[in-house]
C-alpha cells in the first residue's frame, strides 16, 4: 500500500510571496504552466495573487507537502476593498502589457487581445458582498484529502469571523473540477460560461463555474494529517 505524503495546512506567511507566485504560473494553463499561453510571469502572476499576498494575507492559506509548498488558497472576506483594487490594477497592468506588447510573441499577443475582446464577456456573474476564494495545487498536492483540509481552514476562518457565504470561480474542464466534486463540499452551481483563451492549444470546452456555498455548517478546521 502506498504511503499517502504528509501535508500540513497553515496561515499564508509573507515569506511564501514567491512561492505562491511561482505556484500560480506552474498552473495557470488547466493547472500546467502557463508559459504555452502567456509568457509574462510576473505580470500573470500580478494579476492572480498580489492582492491577497499584499492586501489581504489573513485569509489565505498554503498547503505543505513533506514541508515544501505545493498549493495555496488565495480567499478574501472585503469584496467591496477587492472590486476596489482590481478596478485600478486592471488599469496599471494594461498599461504595463500595453509597453511590453512589441516584444511578446504572438501567442502571448493573442492573449492579450483575448483579454481586450473577450476576457470581461466570459465571467460568469457572482455575488458582489460576499467573500470568496481561488485555489491550485501542484499535481502531488491535487488529492481529496488535501483539498478538503484546505477548503476547511478557510472555511472556518469565515465562520469564526461571522461570514455566512462564500463563493469561488472554478476552471471546470472534462472530469477535472468537475461540478460533482464541489457539490461533495457542500457547493452549488450559480453558474458557468465558456472561456475561449485555450482553443488554440486546447479544443475541449473550458468553462469558468461560480459555486457558492453556506457556511452554517462549516466544518472544524482540519490543519494536518500526521
Amino acid at each position: 500500500m502506498n504511503k499517502v505524503p504528509s501535508f500540513t495546512i497553515r496561515p499564508y506567511q509573507t515569506s511564501d510571496r514567491e512561492a505562491v507566485r511561482e505556484l500560480c504560473c506552474l498552473t495557470g494553463f488547466l493547472g500546467e504552466p502557463i508559459d504555452p499561453v502567456y509568457e509574462d510571469r510576473e505580470l500573470f502572476a500580478d494579476f492572480l495573487t498580489t492582492y491577497y499576498t499584499d492586501h489581504e494575507p489573513e485569509s489565505s492559506f498554503v498547503i505543505e507537502v513533506e514541508g515544501e509548498l505545493r498549493g495555496y488558497l488565495l480567499g478574501s472576506r472585503r469584496p467591496l476593498l477587492n472590486q476596489l483594487y482590481s478596478f485600478y490594477q486592471n488599469i496599471c497592468l494594461f498599461l504595463r502589457a500595453l509597453l511590453r506588447y512589441p516584444r511578446y510573441s504572438a501567442r502571448s499577443r493573442r492573449f492579450i487581445r483575448w483579454l481586450l475582446m473577450n476576457g470581461w464577456r466570459e465571467v460568469p456573474a457572482a455575488p458582489r458582498r460576499t467573500p470568496h476564494f481561488h485555489i491550485n495545487l501542484l499535481p502531488d498536492a491535487r488529492k481529496v484529502s488535501t483539498t478538503r483540509a484546505l477548503l476547511s481552514a478557510y472555511f472556518s476562518y469565515l465562520y469564526g469571523c461571522g461570514d455566512k457565504r462564500v463563493y469561488g470561480q472554478i476552471v471546470t474542464f472534462e472530469s477535472r473540477r468537475g461540478e460533482k466534486m464541489f457539490e461533495r463540499y457542500g457547493f452549488r452551481v450559480m453558474n458557468r460560461a465558456e472561456i475561449t483563451k485555450y482553443k488554440a492549444l486546447y479544443p475541449e470546452s473550458v468553462y469558468l463555474s461560480t459555486v457558492i456555498k453556506n457556511l452554517e455548517t462549516a466544518e472544524p478546521l482540519t490543519v494536518s494529517n500526521r
